[in-house]
């Protein structure tokens, strides 16, 4: 992790705040190239577009499929501010994405629900799933205190 990852994950977490602000869950994802170049950024929707597959990775996904053939893509790096569910790591794995980089753990935002039998949450998160036999690097967590500022108080209500 370098300080290029640091910034950008920084702006994954400012995206999650705006999530928020947009009465969606507080989560953020952008997309970067291999020159360092943010290409794509989207935050969950799941709330405001009544999707429960629209996580922010999942819409990035689908933004930067739709311009980027996965030869192009192996070469980005996806920075989340949350890191990614099965689900997410599973377009991230389609897409050919060859890089992840995360801030809060899945065990970070699972602290959010004090172990709740009902938290919304899976604990197979993407350090379980992508690996790098599959051609992806994962790093994270990372900057987990700032990232978790996002999630503080909003959870209480859902």
């Amino acid at each position: 992790m370098n300080q290029q990852d640091e910034t950008h994950l920084r702006r994954a977490i400012r995206v999650s705040q705006d999530a928020r602000h947009h009465g969606n869950h507080p989560f953020g994802a952008i997309l970067v190239d291999s020159a360092g170049g943010v290409v794509a950024e989207a935050e969950n929707t799941v709330v405001t577009d009544q999707d429960v597959t629209a996580h922010a990775e999942t819409n990035l996904v689908r933004i930067a499929a739709k311009i980027h053939p996965p030869a192009e893509l192996a070469s980005h790096t996806l920075y989340s501010s949350c890191e990614p569910c099965a689900m997410c790591s599973g377009a991230i794995f389609w897409a050919g994405i060859g890089r992840v980089v995360f801030a809060l753990s899945v065990e970070g935002l699972l602290s959010f629900f004090d172990n709740r039998p009902d938290a919304p949450i899976h604990q197979i998160g993407s350090r379980r799933l992508l690996t790098a036999q599959d051609g992806i690097e994962v790093l994270g967590p990372a900057l987990e205190k700032e990232a978790a500022a996002a999630h503080t108080g909003f959870w209480d209500r859902n």
